[in-house]
């Protein structure tokens, strides 16, 4: 009976020995309070999908845990943070590179760029930022342009047509961003759709796949990722080829213009085509949509837009004059909670109130739980533009990277895009939500309808 008495304590602590091993996750990290893993090679990812969405996650993670908490990709330790004061404690030492952009080059595999000298990669930053600001400046006719045909098409339909808003306004930001991007090649319409059926792939693959690890468990899906991916970079790569040496002024220009490598250009138009399509039409789909809710915020916009451009088209220098439409963005930016997440690798340990972090910890910063805090923002849910003529809002609002010159270039060219477009839109047309229209978002990288968003239009007398 001693002897089989000392064979099962043994055996114990050789079981839980064993389990500390194979779950080295079983252990939180660094005391950070959170959850141990639910399986032993995904760690949290069953989790993950059971909610949803990684957002849907973090919302109940923090709830749970509150403002820092832990989890597990795989084997990895994830540290999330969801209040402002923990974000402001985290991001202040590390505002060196876009936790957005850092982010989306990792889930692409792109290396270039991303930690080595800190000099260089500050340098190839302001290169990519001049370069989406030229090309604004530049082709700021060829915008206008765009969303006037847009503008003229919704005009002509009857009052009682329904107007479908995400594959009319994909499409703008697919037109607007290729053909600012990379010229003359994507003015032809076969070429934007070709271009789109890839990022379509491999946008969709990047938000859900590799943030569930189902990517991985299917070869069908990931060769069709992968073949998506290789034939954008293929074309990437051409149009760099055709354009160099041209003094042109599209986005590709402006970066071989600053002497990158051929990979660093590819990576860089890629970010930007990818980032920058989503982004902008998203950003137009949900401000469209929340001001066919509010019959006063739309005609407060209208007012304002007459008394500051009249019946003249809107420029680049007048726009910093649109305050009131500024807040229409980013009101929407933060009801549609537009990018959820972000995220950085730890360089160095760091420290956020009395947790520490350690080097090489994957921190996520959850915009979206922050974005929806009753502690930040008064009736968080509301859609309510006037909130932005308070300061301590304005401020939150730029710590997180949505304004000021901390927010995500993509975010900024997406910016000037909606206000061409509201500016256009609202002076001509009434917006008019459909009844019984209940509209959900799915969160990925970037908070998209599920499905498409419609509204009715009547014209302005």
């Amino acid at each position: 009976m001693l002897d089989f008495a000392i064979f099962a304590v043994t055996f114990v602590i050789i079981l839980v020995g064993a389990v500390l091993y194979l779950y080295p996750s079983s252990r939180r990290a660094s005391g950070i309070p959170g959850l141990n893993p639910t399986e032993e090679k995904d760690g949290n990812l069953p989790d993950i999908v059971d909610r949803g969405s990684l957002h849907e996650f973090l919302v109940g993670l923090h709830d749970q845990f509150g403002p820092v908490a832990s989890f597990w990709f795989g084997r990895r330790p994830v540290v999330s943070l969801g209040s402002v004061d923990q974000l402001r404690q985290h991001i202040n030492p590390n505002r060196t590179t876009d936790s957005f952009e850092t982010m989306l080059k990792s889930l692409l595999g792109y290396q270039s760029g991303q930690g080595g000298d800190a000099t260089q990669a500050l340098m190839r930053k302001k290169v990519y930022e001049s370069a989406i600001n030229q090309t604004l400046e530049k082709n700021f006719p060829l915008l206008w342009k765009l969303v006037e045909e847009l503008v003229q098409k919704w005009s002509s339909f009857p009052p009682s047509q329904h107007t479908p808003l995400c594959s009319h306004l994909l499409g703008l930001a697919m037109k607007a961003v290729t053909q600012l991007a990379m010229g003359s090649r994507f003015h032809d319409d076969a070429a934007v759709i070709r271009f789109r059926k890839n990022h379509e792939v491999i946008w969709s693959e990047i938000g859900r796949g590799y943030l569930d690890g189902s990517l991985e468990k299917s070869s069908t899906r990931k060769k069709h990722y992968e073949d998506a991916l290789s034939e954008m970079e293929g074309v990437l790569k051409s149009v760099a080829k055709e354009r160099k040496g041209s003094n042109q002024s599209t986005f590709m220009d402006s970066l071989l213009q600053a002497n990158l490598t051929e990979r660093q250009v590819m990576e860089d138009s890629m970010v930007f085509t990818l980032a920058g399509c989503v982004i902008t039409a998203n950003l137009c789909i949900w401000a469209v949509h929340f001001l066919s809710t509010s019959e006063e915020v739309q005609e407060k916009l209208h007012k304002e837009l007459q008394d500051v451009l009249g019946e003249e088209p809107v420029s680049l220098d007048k726009i910093p004059q649109l305050r009131y439409c500024r807040q229409v963005l980013n009101e929407t930016v933060r009801t549609a909670k537009l990018t959820p997440i972000a995220a950085r690798l730890q360089e160095v340990e760091g420290r956020v109130d009395q947790h520490i972090v350690p080097k090489e910890t994957l921190v996520i910063y959850a915009l979206g739980v922050v974005l929806q805090d009753a502690e930040t923002w008064t009736l968080p849910y509301r859609f309510d533009p006037d909130r932005f003529e308070d300061d301590a809002a304005k401020k939150s609002f730029a710590l997180l990277g949505f304004s000021g010159n901390q927010a995500c270039p993509e975010l900024r060219f997406a910016y000037t895009v909606a206000t061409v477009l509201l500016s256009s839109l609202v002076r001509k047309l009434k917006l008019h939500q459909v009844e019984r229209q209940v509209v959900e978002a799915r969160y990925e990288l970037v908070s998209t309808p599920k499905d498409d968003t419609w509204i009715t239009l009547t014209k302005r007398s």
